[in-house]
């Protein structure tokens, strides 16, 4: 016992040392106001924590996400795109009914993929996107980033009042040199009246479109095979992308 404690009390400092170092690139809190850590995932150990994210198994696109496209690997979360003899599979996570948040600042730390076809996204959503009458307040999806193209392009984008005849949408695509190499942060800080978008902790586009979504969403961490991306059939697969973590943090009274 005498060993054991401070080994794991050495480990959870560790962790909490790799959760709130500065790599976030934070911006300047609200007036009054301190950044405080209020959920993450560091997508340590060997499996998925199904406390925090559920991984669906269904047909999407033109491919089918699918928990086998889904993995720890050295302490990235794994979100392959492969083929399964005459189907295409990749995954999505979600924080669906395990973590739902209006407001602060999410990040998530992320190596994109590598082949054509498919498209990686980090983005927030809530069924009530499909909530008409009120503009983007009563719901909306927030794309804080989605990559169909294998260039320095970057697309994020809002989508409100469903997906039908009455669906509303702004977007903005963001040149970021070099963002297809390495780890790069892409962030979002959501605000009562106000959304700033992020990348490397520069920020790409401010926005109220919709009005600002007043209401609790949850987190997707999602790959899909279609035509935006390119063609699958001239992919190299197995092809994944890796997120080393994410965030979320709140404005809360400063001491």
């Amino acid at each position: 016992m005498k060993t054991v404690l401070p080994i794991l009390v050495l480990g959870l400092l560790a962790g909490f040392a790799k959760a709130a170092d500065s790599d976030d690139q934070l911006p300047p809190p609200p007036s009054g106001k301190a950044w405080k850590l209020v959920w993450n995932d560091e997508f340590d150990g060997d499996k998925l924590d199904d406390s925090k994210w559920d991984v669906p198994d269904h047909k999407r696109r033109d491919g089918w996400w699918s928990p086998e496209a889904v993995a720890l690997d050295g302490g990235n979360l794994a979100i392959s795109t492969l083929k399964d003899g005459d189907r295409y599979l990749d995954a999505c996570v979600r924080t669906r009914g395990k973590f739902e948040h209006a407001f602060g600042y999410y990040v998530a730390r992320i190596k994109l993929q590598n082949q054509p076809g498919h498209w990686s996204a980090f983005w927030l959503y809530n069924s009530s996107v499909g909530k008409i009458g009120d503009e983007g307040r009563d719901g909306t999806e927030i794309d804080i980033m989605e990559k169909p193209w294998r260039n320095d392009r970057v697309q994020h984008a809002l989508h409100w009042d469903g997906y039908g005849k009455e669906h509303r949408s702004e977007g903005k695509v963001a040149s970021v040199p070099g963002v297809m190499e390495g780890w790069h942060t892409f962030s979002l800080l959501w605000l009562p009246d106000e959304y700033v978008f992020f990348v490397d902790g520069k920020e790409t586009w401010r926005t109220k479109a919709g009005g600002v979504c007043q209401v609790p969403l949850y987190i997707k961490l999602s790959d899909e095979i279609g035509d935006w991306g390119g063609d699958i059939a001239q992919a190299k697969l197995p092809d994944k992308f890796l997120v080393d973590y994410v965030r979320v943090y709140d404005a809360v009274d400063a001491k």
